[in-house]
């Protein structure tokens, strides 16, 4: 009976060693997969690296910026006749000039690609709706509206042309996008600035 008691205590004691070495073995998976998701975080890597981004195509590139700049040239005119402030109308005065430089230099890279791209004729539904608004609008409303519109615009076609410019498969393209970055951002913070 002291031997079959002996036994049993000896193997509750072996089992218990067993369950503290896999939960040990756990806790140290655990950390080790916390510190892979801190080195991630810290060299701003996803976690999970299966997260990639397809590159955008020369045509829908052509197609964004051609109907951004088209959108910008006819709301840059908008503001000219309509906003109730002086730096508004100034600035919409530059993004008539801006942006009528940019569709030429966008159509000239276009052209350039291998096959060329041919820019869209029309501006986007979306963005025609907007200019609609735009229209509609009055006084501080259309400052406030424009204002609105003009940094989400801004904001979208920066990231396009920062995201082509970076790994777009058009050199003609890539080079006008890189060209263009400095200027919708100078736009971005002159919007950002303005006390109105």
């Amino acid at each position: 009976m002291r031997l079959i008691l002996t036994a049993a205590v000896a193997g509750l004691a072996i089992a218990a060693a067993g369950c503290r070495g896999s939960s040990d073995n756990a806790a140290n998976a655990s950390n080790d997969m916390m510190m892979n998701e801190a080195m991630a975080n810290d060299m701003n890597m996803p976690s999970d690296m299966n997260m990639a981004v397809a590159p955008m195509l020369a045509s829908d590139f052509v197609s964004t910026v051609a109907g951004s700049d088209m959108y910008e040239i006819e709301s840059g005119k908008l503001a000219q006749t309509m906003a109730s402030n002086a730096e508004l109308k100034a600035f919409g005065g530059m993004l008539v000039t801006d942006h009528g430089k940019s569709s030429a230099d966008l159509k000239t890279a276009a052209s350039e690609a291998s096959p060329p791209v041919t820019p869209p004729a029309t501006m986007p539904a979306g963005l025609r709706a907007k200019l609609d608004a735009l229209k509609a609008a009055k006084g501080a409303e259309f400052d406030k509206l424009f204002v609105e519109q003009q940094k989400e615009g801004h904001q979208k076609a920066l990231d396009a042309l920062k995201s082509y410019a970076s790994s777009g498969d058009q050199q003609s393209l890539t080079a006008f996008a890189s060209k263009a970055v400095p200027v919708v951002q100078g736009h971005l913070d002159k919007l950002n600035a303005m006390k109105l």
